[in-house]
């Protein structure tokens, strides 16, 4: 492959008009200077060899030196016609290796920037990073929005981003010289979907693609649906804490022992559906999460649902053995409620109802909204504002007349046992069939979830794919449960037989959660680990397993137990890529010591095979997430064995955390591919 000098960037504006008059002439006649014309296919097929007739004409800014977050070029495009955006950032010519990364999201990237290390990443890896809008504003960004005339799912879910991946591959031919640039896409949550269908969907665009704590097409809502479930009725008796306390290390191990039978079945119900029970810790900010972006295709899809809710046998509104769910609803009359201020996005009410208002209808009474109806998305602590998705709060005055209604939302919390699926394949639900056969509650006649994981990315997920995949599943994931990455895996093996090892691998990652921790979240770091390091990993072991035949890790070895992921307890039979740490305290997973009685920590720490090796261990004995002792190791050893001791002055229950990093390369300077996990005790200290 032959790269252009650094003298490159002197002929920058000459280049940029030249790149924007090739890119559009090479489009004319919606065909883009190819013969074999526009993409067909439903769902569209896009190739290398066809042309998307939506987006068939591309132009480009002047290509532009940029110094943070290092020296690298950026250059932006637009599609003509379109509200579809790009944005390239690549390395230095010295620097380029012949790739790029394309990072895909849940939500539109006019929503969203860029997230944070992406482009630092990608330039330390020779590569470009490319980022685009999905559309922008010609994608819906609702479920109300997915109804409108002209709307077509595949447009944002992957066909703007195979077009601007196109364009981008002519930038770097003509910036960098005559070679074939790999490309590779990456993307979770929502983004994981497109990913996916962006895999079985196109050919030749992507050379490989990492999706991350995906989804299966039957997500949409019930994932959510069951947690506000359990959130309501384990909110009751305050019984939280109990359930952690049992789970905890050194803890009773039995989460049911404080709770009544309707506490009882909503936890197992959850835990049944794959909402792992370690992800309850932060409990007292839960919410519904993304649920209130999403529960609008309810009632476009099943108008008669909440109403039937109810009103019929078999609904928990009708036969609710308890009562709580009458106790629970809010039914405001017309105009109950004033505002009284706005602030920004939010509306300020004179006053609110008590309880859980996320995901509650929120009604216009009065005024230059009068008849909108909008749902609660937050509320902010502390005050009566609430940030309501559909109403716009620039056309809202302070003395305008609202109401509030839960039904919907009440309704909602148990829509899932009404969404089974045909399969049994989507383990979650078969709690919900009888032994005998048959079901146990009635059934809607529209199955929510593949409509909308449909109107998301634009196609279903199918297994069949051809260039490599690395997916990446989280264990402590409750929005996207741990099983459904099992779930895609057995898709692959059905679809592609014994082949399916040379172009797949599934890697679970322990005590990681949806989204990384943001770095002010320090308790989140006494329990969980970042990600973004594992991303980081599966991308460049993508690259060598793509460009040089280099297999990566194998994929992990686990157990589906009642829809719960179990992995073995050693690195070397739990396989992918993340060392394992194995704590004791005074040789258990507890201790019960005197104030000033000195206690000793063992850890032991293994990575799995030919995944790099130890370059950090971290200690925080006081189990709050800040890790104020820290030993550098060298980076030569794939198992480790410390001990440590520590003296606890104040009584109280301490949850002692030790964090290893492994790094891929084993060099301990290395800011990228850092992966980590972490072991947790308990220590009781007596008065």
């Amino acid at each position: 492959m032959m790269i252009a000098s650094p003298r490159m960037l002197e002929l920058f504006p000459v280049l940029a008009a030249f790149l924007a008059a090739t890119l559009v002439a090479c489009s004319d006649n919606g065909n883009d200077g190819r013969k074999d014309g526009p993409c067909s296919g439903d769902p569209v097929l896009i190739t290398n060899e066809c042309t998307d007739a939506r987006l068939s004409e591309v132009s480009t800014t002047d290509p532009e030196m940029r110094s943070d977050p290092r020296p690298h070029y950026f250059i932006e495009g637009e599609f003509l016609g379109t509200d579809a955006r790009f944005s390239l950032h690549c390395p230095l010519a010295e620097n380029y290796r012949g790739r790029l990364f394309q990072n895909t999201h849940p939500l539109l990237g006019a929503l969203l920037s860029i997230p944070p290390g992406s482009i630092t990443f990608a330039l330390d890896s020779g590569a470009c990073f490319l980022w685009t809008n999905q559309g922008g504003e010609d994608n819906p960004i609702s479920p109300e929005q997915t109804q409108e005339p002209g709307f077509e799912a595949d447009y944002g879910g992957y066909r703007v981003n195979a077009a601007a991946m196109k364009a981008a591959k002519q930038l770097v031919f003509d910036l960098y010289g005559e070679h074939e640039a790999y490309a590779y896409l990456y993307g979770g949550s929502g983004g994981a979907y497109q990913t996916i269908c962006s895999a079985e969907h196109t050919a030749g665009v992507w050379n490989g693609y990492v999706p991350f704590v995906m989804g299966t097409p039957h997500a949409i809502p019930s994932l959510f649906t069951v947690r506000i479930h359990a959130l309501r009725i384990l909110r009751l008796r305050n019984k939280f804490p109990g359930i952690m306390d049992a789970i905890d290390p050194g803890g009773s191990g039995n989460p049911y022992a404080t709770l009544n039978q309707q506490e009882a079945d909503a936890l197992r119900e959850a835990t049944l559906m794959g909402l792992p029970p370690r992800g309850w810790w932060n409990h007292p900010t839960l919410d519904g999460g993304p649920l209130a972006l999403i529960a609008g295709y309810v009632p476009i899809f099943d108008p008669n649902y909440t109403e039937d809710f109810f009103s019929k046998p078999g609904y928990l509104g009708f036969d609710d053995p308890y009562g709580s769910v009458a106790a629970a609803r809010i039914q405001d009359g017309v105009g109950a409620r004033t505002v009284v201020g706005v602030q920004g996005p939010l509306l300020v009410l004179e006053d609110l109802p008590e309880g859980d208002l996320v995901g509650s209808t929120l009604i216009v009474d009065s005024g230059a909204e009068e008849g909108k109806h909008g749902t609660i998305f937050t509320s902010a602590p502390g005050s009566n504002a609430v940030l309501v998705i559909g109403i716009d709060a620039a056309n809202i005055i302070p003395g305008d007349l609202v109401r509030i209604d839960n039904s919907a939302n009440l309704a909602l919390q148990t829509f899932h046992r009404h969404q089974v699926p045909e399969s049994n394949e989507f383990v979650g639900w078969n709690q919900f069939r009888r032994d005998g056969g048959g079901l146990i509650y009635p059934q809607r006649e529209v199955l929510t979830g593949p409509k909308g994981a449909f109107n998301g990315a634009g196609c279903l997920a199918s297994g069949d794919f051809d260039a490599p995949v690395i997916l990446v599943q989280n264990l402590m994931d409750i929005d996207a449960f741990p099983w459904q990455g099992d779930w895609y895996y057995g898709k692959v093996r059905e679809l592609q037989g014994e082949a399916h090892s040379q172009r797949f691998r599934l890697w679970y990652i322990d005590h990681a959660q949806h989204n990384s921790p943001a770095p002010s979240n320090t308790a989140a770091f006494a329990r969980t680990i970042g990600y973004q390091s594992v991303l980081q990993h599966a991308l460049r072991d993508l690259a060598d397993w793509t460009e040089s035949g280099v297999e990566p890790p194998a994929t992990s070895r686990y157990n589906v137990i009642d829809s719960q992921v179990e992995v073995p307890a050693s690195a070397g039979q739990r396989r992918g890529v993340q060392p394992v740490v194995a704590l004791t305290v005074n040789g258990g997973e507890r201790a019960v010591v005197a104030a000033g009685e000195e206690v000793t920590f063992d850890v032991d720490v293994e990575s799995p095979p030919n995944a790099g090796t130890l370059v950090q261990l971290e200690w925080d004995f006081e189990g709050v997430g800040d890790f104020p002792v820290s030993a550098r190791l060298d980076g030569t050893q794939t198992m480790v064995t410390r001990q440590r001791r520590h003296v606890y002055t104040e009584p109280g229950t301490y949850f002692p955390v030790v964090r290893a990093t492994q790094q891929r390369e084993g060099n301990p300077d290395h800011p990228h591919a850092r992966v980590q996990n972490l072991g947790r005790v308990r220590v009781v200290v007596a008065e």
